[in-house]
Order: C-alpha cells, then sequence, then structure tokens
C-alpha cells in the first residue's frame, strides 16, 4: 500500500480486495530505522475496515516491542519485524503470537539468514528484503535468491516473502528459487490496469 494514491487509499484497497492477490501489505516506517515516514495506527485502521483480506504489516521501526499489540488491535493478521532493529527477538516473536497474530522477522540485504538461525522454529514468516528498506521504487536485488534458497535449504517450513522491486519480469525467479509470497508495490499501482498486472505477477 505504499505506493498507493493517499488520497484515494479507501479505493486503492478496496481495489486490492477485488483483486487476487491474497494479502494486503502495510509498510510502517518511523524515519529512524529507515529514512523516512509512512502509516500510523489510524491508516491501518482505515485500510482494515477497508479490505476483508489478511493485513500484512511491515514494520521498519526502533524497538518494535513496543508498539506489537497496538498493531495487532489496529487490524495487522501478520506483523512482520527488523531482526537488526531489536535486542529482544524471541520476546517480539512472543508478543506477536501472544497478541493473536502471525509471527514474522525481516532481514536487510546486508544481513546473514544465519541471523535468524536461533528464531527460525518459532516463526510464521520470513521476510527477505531485496531492496534497501525505507523507499518504495527501487531496482530488485538477485542476492535475495541465493537468500531464499538458503532458508529453504536449512528447512525452514514457514512462508518466505520477498520485498522490493518485484515485477512480473522477475517473480518466476521468486518462485523458482523457493519464495511463497511476494510484495508488490509499484509495479502494481504503477501500472495501466493493476488488477490485470497482479494476475501477470502470478502467473
Amino acid at each position: 500500500m505504499l505506493s498507493a494514491d493517499f488520497g484515494h487509499l479507501e479505493r486503492d484497497t478496496k481495489l486490492i480486495d477485488r483483486s487476487v492477490a491474497q494479502w494486503v501489505h502495510v509498510d510502517v516506517m518511523d524515519g529512524v530505522f529507515v529514512p523516512n515516514i509512512s502509516f500510523g495506527f489510524p491508516v491501518i485502521k482505515a485500510i482494515r475496515n477497508a479490505t476483508t483480506k489478511p493485513l500484512d504489516v511491515h514494520l521498519m521501526i526502533v524497538e518494535p516491542e513496543k508498539y506489537i499489540a497496538r498493531f495487532v488491535e489496529a487490524g495487522a493478521d501478520w506483523l512482520t519485524f527488523h531482526v537488526e532493529a531489536t535486542d529482544d527477538v524471541a520476546g517480539c516473536i512472543s508478543l506477536i503470537k501472544n497478541a493473536g497474530a502471525k509471527a514474522g522477522i525481516s532481514i536487510k540485504p546486508a544481513t546473514p539468514v544465519s541471523a535468524l538461525e536461533p528464531y527460525l522454529d518459532d516463526l510464521d514468516l520470513v521476510l527477505v528484503m531485496s531492496v534497501e528498506p525505507g523507499f518504495g521504487g527501487q531496482k530488485f536485488m538477485p542476492e535475495a535468491l541465493s537468500k531464499i534458497r538458503e532458508l529453504r535449504a536449512r528447512h525452514f517450513d514457514g512462508i518466505v516473502e520477498v520485498d522490493g522491486g518485484i515485477s512480473a519480469a522477475n517473480a518466476h525467479l521468486l518462485w523458482e528459487a523457493g519464495a511463497d509470497a511476494l510484495v508488490a508495490g509499484n509495479a502494481v499501482f504503477g501500472a495501466p490496469d493493476p488488477l490485470a498486472e497482479i494476475k501477470k505477477i502470478l502467473q
């Protein structure tokens, strides 16, 4: 939703709601962990009210443990935080699950998959960033493919999600590497026909 028209957020959320996309992905940025600021709780609630699909909320914020319960209350079904953003990774996972949401961890392009090793058995999702987090419209980093393969080689059986620079041109490479979920922003909302573009990515 970071690539949606913020002046017509309900319209664009409902567009995704009637598409073949399975989730609505929301990027939360605090201007500290990443150099940009995006959505807060009121906007999450508004998006929640405009769709029946699961909300996949990606926290790019420092000290996510302070806000986990509130994001779940606002409507997050899947809640992902960055391993680089907290000193209490295990505690964050527990907070998410205790709040009733599915727990995910994201890693930046420079962070190795090995940083997640102690937590993989407790996670529902791993989000591999294929761009530097914080801005939409960046070019896909192919190094993400090896991370997906490594997660599968480590027998992670949760959802492997990839975010950044994804389009119909590279989606097949990600599926072949073992990804389960792809996040597409500019490729969808920048297309002449967003609904057709989502189908094209999934095909």
